[in-house]
């Protein structure tokens, strides 16, 4: 099938942001309201919209905190700016004051123009919810941001990037978003284990299919492509920890990109992820260096898991727990760079996973320097909200985007960037190259691989 553009530009110079997979066709405008009505039925967001729809949300002290805003200067980039577009939809189209007032003045509501509007709007913004740090009235634009892309998903309006990987995920011959068949993450897993006995003189193992294993490991599969260092690092760590755990064949992705435009997605993953854990009667689900991956089971497996879902545990919170306990021994002079880090969003900005890897980092870096606006008030790398996953968005999460990112980094003087999270990693590693910065990116377990000693 033909890749095909949509059409979300307000203004005939500016080039669409994404592609998708079939353009909608027909009266888009009732459908967006229908499948907008339906998930107002099925879910609880109408509760959420029916509190913000009385707020104003015009205030704009969110425009002091957005990434985005602060390089395009384009109002309509304020965070409060695009959350008005959907409430204003909900207000109208949904509450029995906008129906009338719609009568009363004749507004026509929804129109092709103000979907366009929209549709392009939601995904220029990182979905980071910085701005919720500042609104004094309490409003998660991220979560709005997250239902109308959900809405525009139901009608077919959504990057084609996101919706073929998904498709493998949940309907593919490997359930999983870069189409790595078992037999190839087994050969990755074969050679890598070759190489940490050759790097560390010590047998270590990455488990497979053991059952009654106190962790089930889900790794984004890219690392099984690009991210060695970060996998051997982990299966390090386990090792020194003596920590039971294994690798699921039936399904080994801790991707799950329904965070970033649809829960029925985001439920369906993590469904297939319990099942895989009750498959080998594990007893917690382990996610590797994966933000969005961490925050998405973190917070929704109790809601899609079944019955007795099982408790997640992000690997920076497994290491940190095994250095506290004197499991872990560093050689104090492997690492001489000067190093400073990057706080993955989806882990960092509701304070979960902060100074963790801080202490983790100090412990062994004789050089360990922070970047501005560290901790919960960080700068997304500006590949959030699945937008890095999308190359055609590459020259906008370079100039506007992840330009903040880009200052940082320069600005810190540093020699390595830690950034424990597959998303940022990628993104990362396009800004440096992209800006020329004189930095090296790693993982947070690349790092620790270096210095680690093994008995």
């Amino acid at each position: 099938m033909a890749v095909a553009e949509v059409a979300i530009e307000k203004k005939p110079d500016r080039e669409p942001l994404y592609y998708v997979e079939t353009p909608p066709a027909g009266p888009r405008v009732q459908a967006f309201l229908d499948a907008f009505a339906a998930i107002l039925r099925h879910s609880n967001y109408r509760f959420v919209m029916d509190l913000y729809a009385r707020t104003a949300a015009q205030c704009g002290r969110c425009a002091t905190m957005c990434q985005v805003y602060q390089f395009s200067g384009d109002p309509e980039d304020i965070p409060c700016h695009r959350s008005k577009l959907l409430l204003d939809v909900y207000r109208r189209h949904f509450t029995w004051n906008g129906s009338l007032r719609a009568r009363l003045w004749n507004d026509p509501g929804l129109t092709e123009e103000k979907l366009d509007e929209l549709a392009e709007s939601l995904w220029k913004c990182t979905a980071c919810r910085r701005c919720s740090l500042e609104c004094p009235l309490g409003l998660d634009h991220g979560l709005i941001t997250h239902l109308g892309r959900w809405v525009l998903s139901e009608i077919g309006i959504i990057p084609k990037a996101l919706k073929v990987s998904v498709r493998e995920q949940l309907q593919g011959k490997t359930h999983n978003t870069s189409a790595v068949p078992v037999k190839a993450m087994l050969n990755s897993l074969e050679f890598l284990e070759e190489e940490l006995e050759e790097a560390t003189g010590v047998a270590v193992k990455f488990p497979v299919d053991v059952e009654g294993a106190e962790y089930v490991f889900f790794a984004p599969v890219s690392d099984y492509l690009m991210e060695a260092d970060t996998l051997m690092g982990i299966a390090a760590v386990m090792h020194a920890a003596g920590t039971s755990w294994t690798i699921g064949t039936g399904n080994f992705d801790g991707i799950n990109y329904g965070l970033f435009y649809s829960d029925w997605v985001l439920g369906e993953v993590l469904g297939q992820a319990a099942a895989e854990i009750r498959r080998l009667g594990g007893k917690k689900m382990l996610i590797g260096e994966c933000g969005h991956a961490s925050r998405t089971a973190k917070a929704f497996m109790p809601t899609f898991g079944g019955d007795n879902p099982p408790p997640v545990v992000n690997i920076i919170e497994l290491t940190h727990q095994a250095l506290r306990d004197g499991k872990l021994d560093f050689d104090p002079d492997a690492v001489t760079e000067r190093i400073t880090y990057h706080d993955p969003c989806n882990i960092a900005r509701s304070g979960w996973i902060v100074e963790q890897p801080r202490e983790i980092l100090k412990s062994f870096c004789k050089n360990y320097v922070e970047m501005s606006d560290g901790g919960k008030a960080n700068y997304c790398c500006g590949g959030g909200g699945g937008s890095v996953s999308i190359d055609e968005m590459n020259p906008y999460r370079m100039t506007v985007g992840g330009r903040r990112k880009a200052e940082q980094l320069r600005a810190s003087g540093a020699d390595i960037v830690i950034a424990p999270c597959a998303n940022c990693k990628k993104q990362i590693r396009e800004i440096i190259d992209a800006h020329e910065i004189p930095i090296e990116m790693m993982g947070l377990h690349d790092l620790v691989m270096r210095a680690i000693r093994l008995k």
